[in-house]
């Protein structure tokens, strides 16, 4: 039986090494390239065959895994991609579905194993997790915060000040000011700055910059 070529795009040296692991260990699968960054993932796929990528999606060096992803499947349509993640920001799931990702994964969270996901995949099926995983933020579990919290949050975890966060969102300050205090209340922080730095150590809100 003729493998499945699989190219793995992840800057965690730890998950990277198992993925390898698993494919190689796989009679259904061979490993093709192993990337710790997303920047030249596409001109990878220009130049080899590959059939699966399992593509991280925030890298240190700056690249972004969704990004690759949808310039990848501008050119091969035809590879399938799974999103692996470790970070529960919520809007990425959509955001690869959008894009044409085939599957998504969350590392530490997910009930199946990445080869299950990765034979669904090849099969033809789409494989989806129904939400983000729950982390706690202070007092809070980040369920708890509405999807207009969680866009405020995005944006103050840039920096910007609440007269900024009005603008981007066409919202007045008084709102956004409302929001914000919400979500102290509920987590339990002091100030926007705690409150910013852990949601976005834990991953829960990351910006469109970064991403």
């Amino acid at each position: 039986m003729e493998k499945y070529r699989v190219m793995i795009v992840d800057d965690q040296s730890i998950s990277r090494h198992l993925f390898e692991m698993y494919v190689n260990n796989s009679p259904k699968y061979e490993l093709v390239f192993s990337l710790s960054s997303a920047s030249a993932a596409d001109v990878y796929i220009l130049r080899h065959q590959v059939d699966l990528i399992l593509m991280d999606i925030l890298m240190n060096d700056g690249s972004n895994g969704l990004e690759a992803a949808e310039k990848i499947k501008k050119l091969r349509p035809d590879i399938k991609i799974i999103a692996v993640t470790s970070m529960p920001e919520y809007s990425w799931l959509e955001k690869a579905k959008s894009i044409g990702i085939e599957s998504f994964w969350y590392k530490e969270a997910d009930e199946q194993t990445i080869l299950e996901v990765m034979d669904r995949t090849v099969a033809g099926e789409s494989v989806y997790p129904d939400s983000s995983p729950r982390v706690k933020l202070g007092l809070a579990d980040s369920s708890e915060l509405t999807d207009r919290e969680l866009e405020i949050l995005r944006i103050v975890t840039t920096g910007a000040t609440n007269q900024q966060v009005a603008e981007q969102l066409g919202i007045s300050e008084n709102t956004v000011k409302s929001h914000v205090r919400s979500m102290l209340d509920k987590t339990g922080f002091r100030s926007r700055t705690e409150l910013a730095i852990k949601a976005r150590v834990l991953g829960i809100a990351i910006s469109s910059d970064d991403v």
